[in-house]
């Protein structure tokens, strides 16, 4: 049985949307199987494209594939939790972004910086997603760490690690997590939308 057989996926749009959008999800189960550089640029190649306040792009990535140093150094960053199943992905990716911009020679406050490289997760996911492959961003980290052992220049905040791979069998993951391998809903429209104001 394949976690793909196992999975049901629920979500309904009320809405017309790409089949995209309700079928890519956040699991935590991986194979072992590897990705190559090359697959892994492809999704930055992605996100390189997402829309940006006067084109600023203030994300930044950094990488490791399982195996190598760099990978480490993102595990040790980890809190245990996220540590037990996302060690197994095939890559980690630290997202973060440059808060300041230069104007005039001078460095001033980047408002939009983290609105943007969101975008720029996003593009990356749904290119993961397109390319069979899942990816799930992960807000359980220590900073400090991460921060240290990638040399996060200054200026920059951390926002996410996102575990790459392909999606295993769910009986891999502990049983606690079986549970929770599946797409989950959200809220409806009208919670979170509303003509000439805010809900």
């Amino acid at each position: 049985m394949t976690a793909h057989t196992a999975i049901k996926n629920t979500r309904k749009a009320d809405h017309a949307i790409h089949a995209q959008f309700t079928s890519r999800f956040s699991p935590r189960g991986f194979t072992e199987k590897t990705l190559t550089e090359a697959q892994l640029l492809s999704l930055f190649e992605a996100a390189r494209w997402a829309p940006s306040a006067s084109n600023n792009q203030p994300w930044r990535f950094a990488y490791g594939l399982r195996g190598d140093a760099a990978f480490g150094k993102i595990v040790e960053g980890l809190v245990p939790f996220n540590r037990t199943w996302a060690e197994k992905a095939a890559a980690l990716v630290v997202v973060a972004s440059r808060g300041t911009v230069e104007k005039d020679g001078v460095e001033t406050p980047n408002a939009w910086a983290q609105f943007d490289a969101g975008t720029a997760w996003g593009y990356f996911a749904l290119q993961a997603h397109h390319a069979g492959l899942v990816a799930h961003a992960m807000g359980g980290f220590d900073a400090g760490i991460l921060a240290k052992n990638l040399k996060l220049p200054e200026g920059y905040m951390l926002h996410a690690v996102v575990a790459v791979g392909e999606h295993g069998d769910i009986d891999n993951l502990p049983e606690a997590l079986q549970a929770r391998e599946a797409p989950n809903d959200r809220l409806p429209l009208a919670k979170t939308v509303a003509h000439g104001g805010f809900v």
